[in-house]
């Protein structure tokens, strides 16, 4: 059952056919249309931000926001993390879970929940995971936004040096430590027009670690590796027929926005946005433009159209 109050939504638990347990929230009415929110790299389901939502809500959408495997209250593998040569070389391991099945975890909330249809969007690995789902499930798609993400082709979306090199320490392995990592790499990659709240990152950080049910640093390597074993999807991306909407910055130093370039490129009419100034971050001053265009991109979508007005 849905909740018509965004601060009222609570960690919900869908247990699915392989075994995977994945937790999630529902928000707004459920006779509304209903847009799954897929997250990045390492983010829970906090990530998507209750303004984020809210705006969304008003909008007279019914959200759901899931943590992926490997983070926050949803299953984590079993499986050891691949070792830093294997990351560092691209050779994940043979037992690697991919994209396609955190693909299959996010239909499975659907089919948990009896959603038929659902508008996707999805952010940075999120925008991988819903670009697969509409490449390969067709008939659950409604329209796809894909936000700062690629394509997984090796010539785009690169990140810069700077966040290599800042990504490359040891994984924090305390509270405080994963707070002052998160305000780093956040202030770091999150464009030159927006600088961040440092209060509230600090806040999301400390939360997202008080919830983790797992180890984050081996769940963050599974997910690259997921990445990485998915490999080159550009020519998957070009089966998707749902009307597709592609956000990114021009500042973005985590994915580059040729990234963004490619995934539009691939996809049969995507419509892209190019936010002067934003980069691999989603502030509050940028909440009202990008749900304004994830609204205008759904609604248009369900009237047969697959366009937004550009400001």
């Amino acid at each position: 059952m849905s909740d018509n109050s965004v601060a009222g939504s609570v960690d919900q638990y869908a247990t699915l056919r392989s075994g995977t347990t994945i937790c999630f929230r529902d928000f707004g009415s459920e006779a509304d249309p209903a847009i799954l929110l897929i997250a990045g790299l390492g983010e829970d389901l906090t990530h998507w931000t209750s303004s984020f939502v809210g705006a969304l809500v008003a909008r007279d959408f019914r959200i759901i926001v899931m943590d992926n495997r490997d983070v926050g209250q949803s299953t984590f593998a079993a499986t050891p993390a691949p070792q830093l040569w294997r990351q560092v070389t691209g050779r994940p391991r043979r037992d690697a879970y991919s994209l396609a099945d955190m693909a299959d975890d996010c239909v499975g909330v659907l089919d948990h929940l009896g959603i038929t249809q659902v508008h996707l969007v999805g952010r940075s690995m999120g925008g991988m995971i819903a670009q697969t789902i509409a490449a390969t499930q067709p008939q659950r798609v409604l329209s796809l936004t894909s936000i700062y993400s690629t394509t997984g082709a090796g010539d785009v979306g690169r990140p810069a040096l700077s966040t290599i090199r800042l990504l490359a320490g040891p994984p924090a392995r305390t509270r405080t430590a994963a707070v002052r990592a998160h305000l780093r790499i956040t202030e770091h990659v999150a464009g030159t027009a927006y600088p961040i709240d440092d209060a509230a990152e600090a806040a999301m950080a400390a939360h997202g670690w008080d919830r983790c049910a797992g180890d984050s640093a081996a769940g963050v390597a599974r997910q690259i590796q997921a990445i990485q074993r998915s490999g080159d999807r550009t020519a998957q991306l070009t089966r998707i027929t749902a009307p597709t909407l592609v956000i990114n910055g021009d500042r973005d130093l985590l994915v580059n926005a040729s990234g963004g370039v490619a995934t539009a490129k691939a996809i049969r009419s995507a419509q892209h946005v190019v936010i002067p100034g934003m980069g691999h971050h989603i502030p509050d001053a940028l909440v009202e433009p990008i749900t304004g265009y994830i609204a205008q991109h759904a609604d248009r979508a369900s009237e047969g159209g697959n366009h937004v007005e550009l400001s």
